[in-house]
């Protein structure tokens, strides 16, 4: 397993946050997602046999946040 800090952009309410966790939970191979609107980031737990950083932050993009 391995943790990852993405920096989220574009949240402006719960619902947003709501939105991005279940996002990144859906992914094959998360574990655990903590998304923040306070700190616009998200801290993701995910095998990285199976999900690199890069697909995590794909993943949020295509949902229509930011995420670097």
């Amino acid at each position: 397993m391995a943790t990852t800090v993405l920096k989220i952009g574009g949240m402006s309410c719960q619902g947003c946050v709501k939105s991005v966790t279940q996002v990144l939970q859906d992914l094959p191979g998360v574990a655990r997602a903590d998304v923040s609107l306070e700190a616009n980031c998200a801290t993701v737990e995910f095998d990285d046999a199976k999900l690199t950083r890069d697909e995590l932050a794909r993943a949020v993009i295509d949902a229509g946040f930011e995420a670097s």
